[in-house]
């Protein structure tokens, strides 16, 4: 647009220019001002102008020149500086912008403005710290500035001080009510306190305010799905990506989300869409990675971990899910060093890893704690108010509320269904709580019946389903998975029962406050290790571990052929999940074939990549990959039945065989262990006490070694043994579900006694 008449002066010609800017006609007012700038090259006022209008419509890069101009003629025009400051961090230009800011603090170091947008380049510069104490002087000069509480809250966020975000987002709005990415940024506060209500309130009210927002959608699914309501969290999601189809978060979003519904398929459409439009998007290989797990295609899940921690590796788990994965895959290659970076992770106080992950790998008991309690403070925190103190009478019968995923067809149903039967009705009432998939199989519809109430609660919030716990009445509440998959420890976070209790599901501390107590006997925690466990422990007579005595063993009768086992040779077993084999064990293993010269090892197949890998590694040690023989899944009846044609177990050394090891000794099976110092490390132990065979624990992996060898040599002291075991099956302790169950209930008959007292937790002992 050319300046309207000849005869207008320069000055007229400027402020029309102004004019049109400040009504927000900016392509307009840039090509007046451009027009000026040609004919009076010397009115940096004009040049100032133009610089901004530059900036306004994105073209910061030809903006420059003109600021430069500017300061050429100017050199304290504070504007400008401020302004090109603004423009060099749009550009990433951090240290010529933070110069900028600074040349204008010098000039007038009582204006907020250029306090706050210095704050804003040393947090994209990372110098986070130095940012807060900007907008500190900022706020100082002005506490009623909006933006600034925003930023800093940002900041405040960034830095994990969810709290002091809150309280700046909050202080945002209540300067400015219709601040919608205050709302957003408050919901991701709130978010990441666990206040989840709240924070679907909070997003709900930036949508309200700025409907088109398609990241605050995008965040109100994340929370939906935390709240368990995972069709709304899904409808949550699309309505973000119809607002923006090439949003890779969203994808993102709704892979994880469809993964949690169940339908992998269409998760992992979503989770390669969201890599395809934006290829460095940690978060999306690390979900896509876990889709990849349910549908057991470990080898590519391996390749998405890998992926992840590449692009980002301080995302947290993402090295121990990798690790996880590699040991999964027994994918063994420099597994010392991925073993030492996550244990330094750890010592270092860093979320690298969930707890799961160190029952199965070399860490120390300490080292097993410092994970949990770690993963517990971020994940699970202990509600910020605890509910008060249940002043309930008395009843006649104490109530107890297990809470777990394993109400199916399960190895938990397989371990406890008939403790669930046999608990004293006339002194307990046993309420399941259900909170894994839904089913509908016979383990399922034999434990409806086992309970006095069961309840199938999956798809409701931590929140919802602590305040059924509180209607319940529940006295003592189990936590029967621990940190095992799909767990809600957020529950027992709000404290909704007196008494909570770690059982069976975990074999380590929970390393959370509000856990009362942990059962166990003392062959798994001797007094001298009680330190690393953060529950007081229930030591039970024999064995902490429920067996039930009615699971039936097929009795079709089969071939070692059929088994695809040699008739004659020595079967060396151990139908552990793969996870649990280490390279250190599988030395011992390849010695004891290459000993016993006509003789084969025994495993499950978990997955074919790391039977690949084991045939390898069997090779590499001096062994023909035929001599393993991998057995496939199946039913438990059979899967029972075929221990018959194995002549020895062997167990894992740092997470032995639990459920695995009970099995086989109630099919027959000798078991041989060598206890580690762990819990994880000293079931088989603890079983093999509590059935009368403690000549099968080894005291050293050399005794192990040559245990093995003994019993495959000699033949006659090992039938002795299955004789033994054949006998005690039915007379020792471990498979007499009955009396397991009473002296279960004397535990919680104590810990109830205690609470009703108004004593403490303590250590209990119930005596045989």
């Amino acid at each position: 647009m050319s300046i309207p008449e000849k005869s207008m002066t320069n000055h007229n010609a400027f402020n029309h220019a102004v004019s049109l800017h400040r009504a927000g006609r900016v392509a307009e007012a840039e090509q007046s001002f451009r027009e000026i700038v040609q004919l009076q090259p010397a009115n940096t006022e004009a040049a100032h102008y133009l610089a901004i209008c530059l900036s306004q419509r994105g073209d910061f890069e030809s903006s420059l020149p003109y600021y430069d101009a500017v300061l050429k003629a100017r050199p304290a025009h504070i504007g400008c500086l401020n302004n090109l400051g603004n423009a060099l961090q749009v550009l990433r230009r951090f240290d010529a912008a933070l110069h900028c800011y600074d040349r204008a603090i010098a000039l007038n170091p009582e204006n907020a403005t250029f306090h706050s947008n210095r704050g804003n380049c040393l947090n994209a510069m990372d110098r986070r710290d130095e940012a807060l104490a900007s907008y500190e002087r900022a706020l100082s000069l002005k506490p009623d500035h909006a933006t600034t509480h925003f930023n800093r809250g940002t900041v405040l966020h960034e830095l994990r001080r969810f709290g002091e975000a809150l309280a700046d987002f909050d202080h945002a709005i209540s300067l400015e009510p219709g601040h919608a990415s205050a709302y957003g940024s408050r919901g991701l506060a709130l978010y990441d306190l666990k206040r989840y209500d709240d924070a679907l309130a909070s997003f709900d009210k930036a949508i309200a305010l700025f409907p088109r927002d398609e990241q605050a959608w995008n965040n109100r699914a994340s929370v939906l799905e935390k709240l368990r309501r995972l069709d709304e969290a899904l409808a949550s999601s699309d309505r973000a990506l119809a607002l923006k189809p090439d949003l890779a978060e969203a994808h993102c979003n709704r892979g994880g989300i469809l993964t949690e519904l169940g339908r992998f398929d269409a998760a992992l459409a979503s989770l390669d869409r969201s890599i395809a439009l934006k290829p460095d998007l940690a978060e999306a290989h690390a979900n896509r990675g876990n889709t990849l797990f349910e549908l057991t295609r470990y080898d590519l899940e391996l390749a998405s971990r890998e992926r992840a921690i590449a692009l980002k590796p301080d995302l947290p788990y993402a090295l121990g899910d990798w690790l996880h994965a590699k040991m999964t895959c027994c994918s063994w290659s420099d597994l010392d060093a991925a073993y030492q970076a996550v244990l330094g992770g750890i010592e270092r106080g860093e979320s690298v890893a969930r707890p799961f992950l160190t029952l199965a790998m070399p860490a120390t008991l300490e080292q097993q704690q410092r994970c949990a309690r770690l993963y517990t403070a971020r994940e699970y925190p202990a509600a910020a108010v605890p509910l008060p103190r249940d002043e309930r009478q008395a009843r006649d019968r104490i109530r107890i509320g297990y809470v777990s995923v394993a109400f199916r067809n399960h190895p938990g149903a397989h371990l406890m269904a008939h403790l669930w039967e046999c608990h004293d009705r006339s002194k307990f009432e046993i309420v399941a709580l259900s909170v894994g998939p839904p089913a509908d199989d016979a383990w399922r519809r034999r434990l409806e019946g086992a309970f006095d109430s069961f309840h199938d609660v999956n798809s409701r919030s931590d929140r919802d389903i602590a305040a059924l716990v509180r209607e319940l009445g529940i006295d003592i509440l189990i936590h029967r998975d621990g940190h095992t998959g799909y767990a809600r420890t957020g529950v027992f976070a709000l404290r909704p029962a007196p008494v909570q209790v770690n059982y069976l599901g975990f074999p380590g501390t929970m390393g959370a406050p509000y856990i009362d107590y942990m059962i166990a006997d003392r062959t798994l925690i001797p007094q001298e290790n009680r330190r690393c466990y953060d529950e007081k422990i229930v030591y039970l007579p024999h064995s902490y571990q429920a067996n039930d005595s009615t699971k039936p063993i097929s009795g079709t009768a089969v071939t070692r052929a059929a088994l695809g086992l040699p008739e004659d040779a020595f079967v060396f077993c151990c139908f552990n999940n793969n996870r649990k084999l280490t390279p250190d064990l599988f030395d011992v293993w390849m010695r004891l074939l290459r000993g016993v010269g006509n003789s084969v090892l025994w495993l499950l197949e978990a997955n074919a990549t790391a039977s690949g890998n084991l045939r390898r590694e069997a090779e590499r040690r001096g062994v023909s990959p035929q001599r393993l023989v991998f057995a496939q899944s199946t039913g438990l009846p059979d899967h029972l039945a075929r221990h018959r044609y194995a002549d020895l177990f062997l167990d894992t050394f740092y997470y032995n065989a639990h459920a695995t090891a009970s099995d086989a000794l109630w099919a027959g099976l000798p078991v041989l262990t060598c206890p580690g110092e762990a819990f994880a490390a000293r079931v088989a132990a603890s079983l093999l006490t509590a059935i009368g065979l403690p000549e099968l624990i080894a005291r050293t992996r050399d005794e192990y070694e040559a245990m093995a060898l003994d019993l495959a040599a000699h033949p006659d002291r090992l039938a002795a043994i299955r004789r033994k075991l054949a006998d005690n099956r039915t007379t020792q302790p471990l498979f007499d579900t009955a009396r397991y169950a009473r002296y279960l209930e004397q535990a919680y008959l104590r810990m109830h006694d205690r609470y009703r007292a108004g004593l403490p937790p303590d250590h209990i002992v119930i005596d045989a």
